[in-house]
């Protein structure tokens, strides 16, 4: 179960070992969901939509109303596996990043080094 309050952010993620189903109980969202080749599409939810993401593809979740926005996320996996850009960044090494993104290290630095899920 998932509860995202107003403004709030289920971070840019992806889940490797499974996609991923939502039934949306209350509030608004909305989900953006990229796809390879320059490819992402944006959905705005209600309650009783369900939303879906294909394995492996980022996405996040943002409330997009002024009250809670509650919905059940949920796997085809026995565990439970997911993945943050803020995780994948900071793990990559800092010059990669830094030669590819532009980064420099102060901005690197107040990139979380925890797994946020909602922001």
């Amino acid at each position: 179960m998932v509860t995202l309050k107003p403004g709030g952010l289920r971070e840019l993620h992806w889940h490797p070992n499974s996609s991923e189903w939502q039934f949306w109980i209350a509030g608004k969202g909305r989900m953006t969901v990229f796809f390879p080749v320059d490819n992402a599409r944006t959905v705005d939810f209600n309650p009783n939509d369900v939303g879906y993401v294909p394995s492996n593809a980022p996405h996040y979740i943002e409330n997009t109303g002024n009250t809670d926005a509650v919905f059940l996320e949920m796997l085809a996996a026995d565990v439970f596996e997911d993945v943050s850009l803020n995780q994948w960044l900071r793990r990559l090494p800092a010059q990669m990043v830094q030669a590819h993104l532009g980064f420099d290290k102060a901005s690197l630095a107040k990139i979380p080094d925890e797994k946020l899920i909602v922001v």
